[in-house]
């Protein structure tokens, strides 16, 4: 199994109204002047490669004590979120760490066979260990207003 973690950048020109997102709609819309548009990045990650990384180690330190796991944890959404963390990918942020939360209560089930390990205690242990996903680069505007003296 060829593992890719090649991230592919894509740059979406996309009309944001503040109504839905159908076709028919934007294109009305557009006509009647109403909306904007933006270029926003979008990143894919080829085959959820990352994912089954992350699963394979969290595997091998199932046993582990949690603040162990958790520790790894919140090295592995910080990268994440250092790197993702852009202007219009709040919605990527947040679902990587419910893929992340998700992959970690599976295997804290899997340790024993009185599995006690509900939603509720998982949202405690991961609101402790994970750092909530958040943007952290500034628009192109503001982080290149840079004043240079000539």
């Amino acid at each position: 199994m060829a593992v890719c973690t090649e991230v592919r950048h894509e740059l979406a020109l996309i009309f944001v109204t503040g109504q839905t997102d159908a076709a028919e709609e934007v294109r009305k819309a557009f006509k009647a002047g109403v909306g904007f548009l933006r270029v926003v990045r979008r990143y894919w990650l080829e085959a959820f490669d990352e994912f089954a990384q992350h699963k394979e180690a969290l595997r091998k330190r199932m046993h582990e004590p949690i603040p162990v796991q958790g520790h790894w944890l919140r090295q592995v959404v910080r990268g994440y979120v250092a790197y993702h963390a852009v202007p219009t990918n709040a919605r990527a942020l947040v679902a990587f760490r419910h893929h992340v939360t998700d992959l970690w209560r599976r295997t804290l089930r899997r340790r024993s066979q009185k599995d006690a390990m509900t939603w509720e205690r998982m949202r405690r242990i991961v609101n402790a260990w994970l750092p909530p996903p958040r943007i952290l680069h500034p628009w192109p505007d503001r982080r290149f207003a840079v004043k240079h003296p000539r």
